[in-house]
């Protein structure tokens, strides 16, 4: 594969990162393997954007095999939506999509970008156009358990409260969405994941500042944010099953100058402009996260 697979603001981005010419193994449909591991997943994590261009993120759940791919170029979900959910009230044919599946058991990762091709009342199907596998590093390996879910309606927030600030401290994992707004056919809406110890991010009033550790080098979050700077967070309670939702402003900082946290090459900052919450609305529970190696080796912005 040539670096034609990257939009011109990922090129940008490994230009601004010192990385010389990346290969990037990604796919204009579905290997079979990819096939087969969406398929075996019980959830499915989901960005779009919303009337505003703003990019949202949600999660699907459903039991093994409520993900299924007819052929190679479509995914379907099969799942019914929550109205409240304004990620999923965005979702319609015809507008971009980005999913990314991820097995906390064994840390495996594939994403899938492309439109939404059809949709009813329990489906949502993507035409796949782009298809490649994630590293498994920063991600904490869960053993997930069913937790019936007794979700409340959605929490709108003026500002961050102290249970979505303790959510964020406390965080180990959260999920970006981002978007290439106006690029190449490369581009498109996209969801990736971020991972660390506790206290990765740092929280300073509404900003958040978040670490870009070693990964694939393929930059696409940050390519993203410097065609469009707007995003959106995802972050998951595993204990209580709530789900926390940030939509924000970016700003990359590409040198990480003296202390930060050990491992970071580069830090990105986060303004909250709106935030919602959910709560217990993640069906699956987990108490205790194994660390990746890759993890371990890094720190937090306490030491």
């Amino acid at each position: 594969m040539t670096t034609s697979v990257f939009h011109p603001g990922e090129l940008r981005a490994q230009a601004l990162a010192g990385f010389d010419a990346v290969s990037g193994y990604i796919y204009p449909a579905m290997p079979e393997q990819h096939r087969e591991f969406f398929a075996q997943l019980p959830y499915l994590f989901v960005a779009t954007l919303d009337e505003q261009h703003w990019p949202v993120a949600t999660v699907f759940n459903g039991f093994a095999g409520f993900l299924r791919t007819p052929d190679e170029t479509h995914l379907r979900i099969i799942s019914a939506r929550r109205v409240d959910d304004p990620a999923q009230a965005a979702l319609h044919v015809g507008h971009p999509i980005g999913a990314l599946g991820l097995d906390f058991s064994n840390r495996r990762r594939n994403r899938v970008n492309g439109i939404i091709s059809r949709m009813d009342k329990n489906r949502v199907e993507i035409e796949v156009h782009q298809s490649f596998g994630n590293c498994p590093q920063y991600i904490q390996r869960r053993v997930l358990s069913p937790s019936p879910p007794s979700p409340l309606p959605m929490n709108v927030l003026s500002s961050l409260d102290p249970h979505a600030r303790k959510m964020i401290q406390q965080a180990d994992t959260c999920f970006v969405a981002s978007y290439a707004h106006g690029s190449s056919p490369q581009g498109g809406v996209d969801i990736s994941h971020r991972g660390g110890k506790p206290g990765f991010i740092h929280l300073d009033d509404e900003t958040l500042w978040i670490p870009d550790f070693r990964g694939n080098r393929y930059m696409n979050t940050l390519g993203n944010l410097l065609l469009q700077p707007r995003a959106a967070l995802l972050f998951i309670d595993f204990e209580q099953g709530d789900i926390l939702h940030l939509q924000g402003e970016t700003q990359i900082l590409w040198q990480p100058g003296k202390g930060g946290v050990e491992g970071a090459e580069r830090y990105w900052r986060f303004d909250v402009s709106r935030a919602w919450r959910f709560q217990h609305a993640f069906p699956w529970h987990a108490q205790d996260a194994e660390f990746s190696p890759a993890t371990l080796r890094t720190g937090t912005w306490l030491g």
